[in-house]
């Protein structure tokens, strides 16, 4: 026997009120918290971009000076005097892109094969490569240069490619994302006569658009703003990437910041137009990828 309890209309309507108060509030501080969030990843930016086109005198002005006197658009033009930027440019698209292919090609790989295949050791394998995110690289810092140095790929492109052609958290994202495509699909195109190749190379790859935009994302600008490694492994100048060369405006009693960062915004255009192409990519991976268990 259940008892039911009805409680008065002014109080239901009350209630009524009092949630929907409730909700706007919550809604209201959420907005409110996005746009502090906002304010902070977005000013430093627009500081630099504006610092870019002031004097050093103005940048280090007290009090601040948000905008610029005058607009010194030279800083552009010089900032390529100071050393053969193009060449640096070219260096960090050839390895960003290179590292980007092979990171998304063989990621791909091991987590169709992860996700989709049962061989001894599987789970021991996938938990050693987990626990690849919990080391440091500057723990492997020095075996990894010495492997480099011993296959004589210091100061190439070797040496700054292949050490980062694969990551665990290429292999752990796109496992994640494999394992949601129903394997009645695939044993559909087995059944067809279909070969492992070509179904991963037809049918998971296409599938798997979105996490391969998100990681291939990622993984750009995470290689094109990498400076610690190409500092290790770099030793002429022909060689160097564009976080390294922006080193060469401070001297040992100076540094040109205004040119610093007009290269720094101009350095920075290539992976603001990636993002913003493979924004949407990158949302729709999260929401149909099990990348959060």
């Amino acid at each position: 026997m259940s008892i039911q309890v009805t409680l008065p209309e002014g109080r239901s309507l009350a209630a009524k009120r009092f949630w929907r108060e409730e909700i706007r509030s919550a809604q209201l501080a959420t907005q409110v918290l996005l746009a502090l969030a906002a304010a902070v990843t977005v000013i430093p930016v627009i500081w630099t971009v504006l610092s870019s086109l002031k004097s050093n005198e103005t940048i280090f002005a007290v009090p601040m000076r948000w905008l610029p006197d005058s607009l010194h658009w030279n800083n552009y033009i010089d900032a390529f005097e100071v050393a053969p930027f193009a060449r640096y440019f070219l260096n960090s698209t050839i390895i960003a892109a290179s590292v980007t292919a092979t990171t998304i090609f063989f990621g791909a790989m091991a987590g169709y094969g992860f996700s989709k295949f049962s061989f001894p050791g599987r789970d021991l394998v996938f938990g050693l490569i987990l626990s690849t995110f919990m080391i440091p690289f500057p723990v492997i810092m020095i075996p990894l240069f010495v492997l480099v140095r011993n296959f004589g790929w210091v100061d190439t492109y070797w040496g700054l490619i292949i050490p980062g052609a694969l990551t665990g958290f290429a292999v752990f994202m796109m496992r994640q994302f494999i394992q949601a495509i129903p394997g009645e699909l695939l044993d559909a195109a087995r059944i067809d006569g279909a070969g492992e190749m070509r179904i991963f190379l037809t049918l998971v790859l296409p599938l798997a658009r979105p996490a391969l935009a998100t990681l291939g994302i990622l993984t750009f600008l995470e290689s094109w703003n990498n400076l610690l490694w190409p500092l290790i492994v770099i030793q002429s100048d022909e060689m160097e990437t564009i976080p390294l060369a922006l080193t060469k405006f401070s001297t040992l009693y100076s540094s040109n910041y205004a040119q610093m960062l007009a290269m720094s915004v101009i350095a920075s255009l290539p992976v603001l137009v990636v993002f913003i192409i493979g924004r949407r990519q990158i949302i729709n991976s999260l929401m149909l990828s099990g990348i959060k268990g």
